[in-house]
């Protein structure tokens, strides 16, 4: 079983990456470089979580990043600030698909944790697969947050995750909790995600 893992700078996605290495997966890493809504660090701190994750699953990981900044300012000019989050879920997820499919893997993991943010509703994480037709596994969905910690601490990524860093600029001040599929599909009518997740996934490239 090959597996393409998102993975971000924060606690949650490494973990997932671990959980499925560990069920016996071979995972590939997927980074979405959200830069300018991100710095530097982000990048570098991805990285340190990848040789660490190498060190303690035994698994060579191979660590791709594909850009996302252009994503999020696509969104951002066509939909309302609120949904930004769950836009820009849906086109990490396409991107990740096409990837995935050119990678020979079967499936794309996510570190959601069902309600931990905005973006993790039941409802929202329903509206950010419609129509993905590639399937997701969120293998912390049910974990509680101080599950995630102690085992990020235990494999020893905790404290590469808690670094400082920018966090994303793009996250509007008040994102939709419960998206509703007839907004989504308005703007779709003037962002074709598909594009934009595959010029993403052609760009994608391992560092």
């Amino acid at each position: 079983m090959r597996l393409l893992s998102l993975i971000s700078g924060g606690i949650d996605s490494p973990v997932a990456s671990y959980v499925m290495a560990e069920r016996g997966a071979e995972i590939v890493l997927l980074h979405m470089d959200n830069r300018p809504y991100s710095d530097d660090l982000s990048l570098e701190k991805v990285k340190s979580l990848a040789v660490r994750l190498r060190e303690v699953t035994g698994q060579e990981m191979p660590l791709y990043s594909a850009p996302h900044g252009g994503n999020q300012r696509a969104v951002g000019e066509v939909c309302d600030p609120g949904y930004q989050c769950v836009m820009c879920k849906r086109l990490m997820q396409r991107t990740a698909r096409q990837l995935a499919i050119r990678s020979g893997c079967s499936a794309v993991v996510m570190g959601d944790s069902l309600g931990q943010v905005a973006s993790q509703t039941l409802r929202n994480i329903r509206a950010e697969n419609t129509g993905l037709r590639f399937p997701v596994l969120r293998p912390l969905i049910g974990w509680d947050k101080q599950d995630i910690e102690r085992t990020a601490k235990m494999i020893g990524t905790y404290e590469i995750s808690i670094t400082p860093s920018v966090g994303c600029t793009a996250l509007p001040a008040r994102p939709v909790t419960e998206a509703r599929p007839e907004r989504i599909s308005a703007f779709e009518e003037s962002l074709d995600l598909d594009a934009l997740a595959e010029s993403s996934a052609a760009a994608a490239a391992i560092i």
